[in-house]
């Protein structure tokens, strides 16, 4: 069945039989109450999932299987040469809840390697499109083109028995991340770079390939990219992407179908959009300012302006963090290693100083603090990725990693189809005034 496959239904098996009983003995107790303003304002702080890859925390931030960035960074095994962690450790730590030896990373590698295959058909799908069209919209168009490879699809047409649909969104979920790669360096080359495409490199890991087909074969743009690709894989269930992914496979959508549902999500201004409008309120204020290197006082008096006008500095604050986002302070440390002299990058390191203080003083803003959002673009830009609408793309390359671990583990734990409860507005006034109970079922 394969060594990673073998694990991971051992690991299944045990932590299913565990639900088991655990819902025997415990499953009428409360975890939690729903207060009226969560239903009203997109379930902040609810708890209703079970999400096995990652946990957030508001102080500690994003932890990997009970792993730090940190941690990571030191514990997850590197390519040759490197010193940032490969993303293959990251995945393999999510799916199987240990820490990978540098062989065990080397070979879920090969094996992504092995299944790299991109059918004609997904390209020319791709080369149908009008070159404008928005590279997120041709991303989640090719991945819905490969849906044709999906084995889940044809198995459970075919009749495939419950207990075997974990292997099937297992194989297909292998798959997909180990093409996605290629197809979104495909769509790179072919809007950006007049379509001069570039064939994989079978001797380079899962993101330095990512990076060598997109035409940048410097060792530090891959050692990027496999930070990039391991930062911003998972963080926890409730983000859009996250979510949408689990919600749609919920239906035994296979795959291809859910992670196609999450990228939709994803290419949201309030999600993975983020990024591409970090940098563009950047360039915004260097166009206005008149200077590509603004002093602290000038990064102030804009960061004003911007409130004033009722909108948001872009990058900063999240839902559940109230802390920097380790994830910001990983590339800040990446840039510090790299870039140091980099003027747009001191920029950000300068907003960094600026911003916090500012939404103090307003006095209505809980996290003031920088997301992952607020740095990766500089970064990228340094290195002559320029484009930011492709920001996305390559956070949805990331997220595969996150999501599609998470959706195995759906599978192998049985959960059932995703259906809350809602209630009507004029339900909820009934309920106030003692008229109407609307709780149940």
């Amino acid at each position: 069945m394969g060594v990673i496959k073998d694990r991971f239904k051992a690991k299944g098996d045990i932590i299913s039989a565990e639900i088991k009983e655990l819902l025997k003995e415990h499953g009428n107790k409360v975890i939690g109450e729903v207060q009226l303003y969560q239903i009203y304002q997109g379930m902040r702080g609810m708890t209703g999932l079970v999400t096995e890859t990652s946990l957030l925390d508001a102080q500690d931030g994003i932890r990997f299987r009970g792993y730090s960035i940190p941690e990571l960074q030191e514990k997850l095994p590197k390519a040759p040469g490197g010193s940032e962690p490969l993303p293959e450790g990251l995945f393999y730590l999510m799916l199987v809840g240990e820490l990978p030896t540098e062989d065990e990373a080397n070979h879920l590698s090969s094996v992504w390697q092995r299944r790299s295959h991109v059918p004609n058909h997904v390209f020319a799908t791709i080369e149908a499109l009008p070159i404008s069209t928005h590279p997120m919209t041709q991303f989640v168009i090719a991945i819905m083109a490969l849906q044709t490879e999906s084995a889940f699809a044809k198995k459970y047409a075919e009749g495939m028995a419950k207990k075997d649909y974990w292997e099937a969104v297992f194989d297909d979920s292998m798959d997909l991340i180990a093409r996605l790669p290629r197809i979104a360096a495909y769509i790179y080359r072919r809007k950006y770079k007049g379509g001069q495409h570039i064939q994989p490199n079978g001797l380079l890991d899962w993101a330095g390939n990512f990076a060598h087909m997109m035409g940048y074969s410097n060792e530090d743009v891959h050692e990027l990219f496999r930070l990039y690709m391991t930062i911003h894989s998972d963080h926890e269930g409730g983000n859009v992407s996250a979510h949408t992914t689990h919600l749609v496979g919920s239906a035994l959508s296979d795959p291809y179908l859910a992670y196609s549902a999450g990228l939709n999500g994803l290419a949201g201004p309030l999600h993975g959009l983020a990024n591409q409008e970090v940098i563009k309120w950047i360039y915004e204020m260097q166009e206005h300012l008149q200077t590509n290197l603004p002093s602290s006082e000038q990064i102030k008096e804009y960061v004003e302006k911007t409130l004033n006008e009722g909108k948001v500095v872009p990058g900063y604050g999240h839902a559940v963090l109230r802390k920097t986002d380790p994830r910001f302070e990983a590339q800040m440390e990446f840039g510090k290693k790299h870039l140091p002299d980099d003027p747009l990058v001191q920029t950000i390191w300068n907003v960094y100083e600026t911003v916090p203080p500012i939404l103090q003083s307003l006095g209505k803003v809980k996290n003031p603090w920088p997301n992952v959002d607020a740095h990766s673009g500089a970064l990228l830009v340094h290195y002559g990725i320029v484009e930011y609408e492709f920001y996305t793309v390559l956070f949805g390359v990331s997220r595969s990693l996150g999501v599609l671990a998470s959706l195995c583990w759906d599978r192998v734990l049985n959960f059932p189809l995703e259906r809350p409860k809602s209630v009507s507005h004029r339900q909820v006034k009934k309920w106030l005034n003692g008229e109407e109970e609307i709780w149940g079922d």
